[in-house]
């Protein structure tokens, strides 16, 4: 069998089960088995492929036919043109997070900083925001210890080495500090919401990252009043919401002396990141 057919059948059979990328898939998936770029193997698309090949093929493609995500299946997600490595116990990085690191560290660009990273998982947010801001330091905390292995793997695997702690801690356990930055993405669905994600989010990602409470709003609010007590005046807290939260949550932050710098959208448009500024 050529690769170009393997491809097709693999195709075909995520196709099946309605996932909506399953030609891409099928192509990394052949790609990470062939151990070469995704580009080089499609100019060599009618080379033989072997039957242990095939087989491993057919390993892979049956996590993802369970609707098992990409980044789990190949244990690491390119994040801010870094490889992160990534597990089951940590967040998947989202593409939209990465307009928030862009948006701070064009702000914070050549200033000195101290960042605490609320959530941190597999510490892409704050990993990115010390290699991007030259004069920087931080702390990553987290409840979950497995989330934070990940953290520690990736601070090894990209070489950074600024003054950096990850603390498997709670937010009620942080005090002594005064940061000029307070970066989140909480758990902002709401629980009786969850069912309705899609199966490779509500089957596979860890439920801790996701369930914001009744109204997705418990962590948040957590966070808000947390931070207005460790935050430098002045100091920015950059926050991550659901759909539909701006209004609820711009409350909420008014109320507790933030004001409003930043606003992010999302790729279809909907407001997903405040950035505020602590009066």
């Amino acid at each position: 069998m050529i690769a170009s057919q393997l491809i097709n059948i693999g195709s075909t059979k995520l196709k099946k089960m309605r996932i909506q990328s399953h030609l891409l898939d099928s192509e990394l998936i052949l790609s990470n088995v062939l151990k070469t770029s995704r580009e080089k193997m499609l100019t060599t698309s009618e080379k033989k492929v072997s039957k242990n090949e095939i087989d491993n093929f057919n390993k892979l493609l049956a996590r993802r036919l369970r609707c098992e995500p990409m980044a789990y299946i190949f244990k690491e997600k390119e994040f801010w043109s870094k490889s992160f490595l990534i597990d089951k116990n940590a967040l998947i990085p989202r593409p939209e997070t990465e307009l928030l690191v862009e948006k701070i560290s064009k702000y914070f660009k050549n200033k000195k900083v101290f960042i605490l990273d609320i959530g941190t998982g597999s510490g892409c947010i704050l990993l990115s925001l010390l290699d991007e801001i030259k004069n920087s330091s931080g702390i990553g905390i987290d409840i979950s210890k497995k989330a934070l292995d990940v953290a520690i793997k990736n601070k090894k695997k990209l070489k950074i080495k600024k003054k950096l702690k990850f603390l498997n801690r709670s937010l009620n356990e942080i005090f002594g500090y005064k940061f000029d930055i307070v970066v989140s993405n909480p758990p902002y669905i709401c629980t009786h919401q969850i069912k309705n994600l899609s199966e490779d989010i509500k089957k596979y990602e860890p439920r801790i990252a996701l369930d914001g409470g009744k109204d997705g709003l418990d962590v948040i609010k957590k966070v808000i009043y947390k931070t207005k007590t460790i935050l430098k005046r002045k100091g920015m807290l950059a926050l991550e919401i659901g759909k539909g939260q701006y209004r609820e949550v711009s409350k909420i932050l008014k109320l507790h002396g933030f004001k409003k710098k930043f606003l992010i959208k999302d790729y279809q448009n909907n407001i997903r990141c405040i950035i505020t500024l602590l009066e």
